[in-house]
């Protein structure tokens, strides 16, 4: 029997790399994105919702979807996300753009999960799962960009709290922290970045690709790892590691 996935921001990027890694491996796969369509054809039982994850009835209805289609959600894959429309120091930050990345990377993630997290406990037979993509910027600080900084705090915590509360059915609950990852969110900093991974910032002296994220929610999604629950993976190239 095919597992279901959920997978958000799947039009392009982390998500849509998530869905074509999830659909080679045989799921099932329903993808949410507020784009028109995906950037390419995907192979295999794919089913798409044009949504806004920071509308509740937008999420009631992607929910609402895959139930009635499938019966059940096995997995969850938190992607979607978005930077600030304007790059501004946090002394010059507005309310306005708090509220515009917040709504999605941080309260939109957190009420999906829980409406996700009470269809799991539903039907809670076999392996279910939730992956946060997260960010190194969870705990990097970038002060011309603050909100997402703070959004991506704030999923660590949806993390540790839903696996907190959901470990008594089963549900393991983790979060993958990509580092610089080669995205339309990274494009309008290419030059900053290369030069950056040139002068040897990361370890693995390379960008990230949307692929190395996927291959790391697989491996939190297939049911191999069905005692780790609550953790933080970092997917960065070394970035995390403390050197001097």
């Amino acid at each position: 029997m095919n597992k279901i996935a959920l997978v958000t921001g799947v039009a392009g990027g982390i998500g849509y790399e998530t869905a074509k890694k999830l659909l080679d491996e045989g799921f099932s796969v329903v993808g949410m994105d507020i784009a028109p369509e995906v950037s390419k054809p995907l192979d295999g039982d794919f089913t798409y919702f044009k949504g806004n994850l920071a509308s509740a009835e937008d999420r009631q209805s992607y929910v609402k979807l895959a139930i009635e289609k499938y019966g059940r959600i096995d997995v969850l894959v938190n992607v979607a996300g978005v930077a600030p429309k304007v790059r501004a120091d946090i002394l010059e930050m507005t309310e306005e753009s708090y509220d515009f990345v917040m709504d999605i990377n941080t309260k939109g993630t957190l009420f999906l999960s829980q409406l996700v997290a009470n269809e799991m406990i539903k039907n809670a037979d076999g392996f279910k799962a939730i992956v946060n993509i997260s960010s190194m910027s969870a705990y990097t600080s970038s002060t011309s960009r603050g909100e997402y900084c703070i959004s991506k705090a704030g999923v660590s915590m949806i993390t540790a709290l839903f696996a907190d509360r959901l470990a008594e059915y089963g549900i393991t609950v983790n979060e993958i922290r990509p580092g610089i990852i080669a995205t339309g969110m990274t494009a309008t900093v290419k030059a900053k970045y290369d030069a950056l991974i040139d002068g040897g910032l990361l370890p693995i002296k390379r960008w990230g690709q949307p692929k190395d994220i996927a291959d790391a929610v697989f491996a939190l999604a297939n049911g191999s790892m069905p005692y780790v629950t609550g953790q933080s993976i970092d997917v960065d190239g070394g970035f995390h590691i403390r050197r001097l």
